[in-house]
């Protein structure tokens, strides 16, 4: 029996005001698969990529998690599912640490009195588990003490892309992972992406690099005007196919 995807989008639609922003998406993911959301400016990546993380809801439409039909609501709904998603601004604190930004949001306190009453937070356990988790994932950060202003572009997106790993979540959404990034730092999230697909996570990337899209996606979504406008097999399809349907030389229902 064939299993379900990982992640299903049907018929999802929403407006924003006068703005059809999505109408009737599809989409699906299955674990352990790359999928890029393509699309130029003002396509719906970014609202497609806000409902599944919780952030906005979709106006219609049912969203299927492992074959079941479920709510994301909030961002604590999708992460409780197993959903983590990483923005184009990464959402880093540059006055905190390393470990301090991975545990943002979810920190954990002291053990006995101290945390419970005193609600200090266990800094030396968190940058021990941080370290296991990221080692495990072989994920290469500086000193967990390191302040996040200090550190440079490749190794903020590390840092971002290392907080949304931390709980082993099933998806991961990526919004433009390399737009910033020189070569050597972008080949490195590149690898981090493989690495994940080697696990089992099904990935949503979204980018306007079509070389990054080439080496690492299984399949491509096209959005056009907040429509689909396209599914592409992205090993065997031509890019100019591909381009072609981002910027509406072609359509596919």
């Amino acid at each position: 029996m064939t299993e379900p995807p990982l992640l299903a989008l049907r018929g999802i639609s929403k407006r924003f005001g006068a703005v059809q922003a999505l109408k009737d998406v599809e989409l699906e993911v299955h674990r352990g698969e790359v999928v890029a959301l393509l699309g130029d400016n003002g396509a719906g990546k970014s609202t497609l990529v806000r409902i599944i993380a919780g952030v906005v809801t979709a106006d219609q439409g049912v969203i299927e998690w492992e074959g079941q039909a479920v709510q994301i609501r909030t961002p604590r709904a999708a992460r409780h599912l197993g959903i983590a998603t990483v923005y184009q601004n990464l959402a880093l604190c540059d006055g905190l640490d390393v470990a301090e930004n991975l545990y943002l949001g979810r920190e954990q306190r002291r053990p006995g009195a101290l945390g419970r009453l005193l609600r200090l937070m266990d800094k030396g356990g968190m940058r021990r588990e941080a370290r296991r988790q990221l080692d495990a994932m072989g994920i290469r950060v500086p000193d967990m003490r390191t302040p996040v202003a200090s550190l440079s572009a490749g190794q903020r997106q590390t840092v971002a892309i290392s907080r949304a790993l931390l709980g082993d979540p099933k998806a991961v959404l990526l919004d433009e992972p390399t737009a910033s990034l020189g070569v050597q730092q972008a080949g490195h999230v590149l690898d981090l992406v493989d690495e994940l697909r080697e696990h089992g996570v099904g990935v949503i990337l979204i980018s306007h690099n079509m070389g990054d899209v080439k080496a690492l996606a299984d399949r491509a979504a096209v959005l056009r005007l907040g429509c689909n406008n396209g599914f592409f097999h992205v090993p065997t399809t031509p890019q100019d196919r591909i381009i072609s349907s981002i910027i509406g030389v072609t359509s596919s229902p």
